[in-house]
């Protein structure tokens, strides 16, 4: 009964894993301001992460090659959704998992 336990705990604990990264995207020579906006998306069998460098800068298109679940991801929803008009700086955000990766855009500015 404790072989069984161990396999379930160790199962649910490598599902349940996560690796979070932040990294810079570009900055602007706008104040960073004190807004914040967030546009994130799930992408299944995604196969692995992307560098950032592979993100168009406007919809966050061409680092997947799997299903991306939100189609507007990107800065201008980001910014949309902080009510950001001037962006000073974009972060990217990438959380791994097991079967699939969430990417984040955080918009900062004002």
């Amino acid at each position: 009964m404790k072989i069984k336990n161990l396999i379930i705990a160790s199962a649910s604990a490598t599902l349940l894993s996560s690796c979070a990264l932040t990294v810079p995207f570009t900055v602007t020579n706008n104040e960073v301001g004190s807004k914040v906006g967030v546009s994130s998306t799930i992408c299944l069998f995604s196969g692995g992460g992307a560098s950032s460098a592979q993100l168009s800068p406007v919809h966050g298109y061409g680092m997947y090659n799997g299903i991306m679940l939100n189609k507007n991801f990107g800065i201008v929803e980001a910014a949309k959704n902080g009510k950001i008009s001037k962006i000073g700086a974009v972060d990217i955000k990438t959380t791994s998992y097991v079967f699939f990766t969430k990417k984040e855009f955080i918009v900062s500015g004002e």
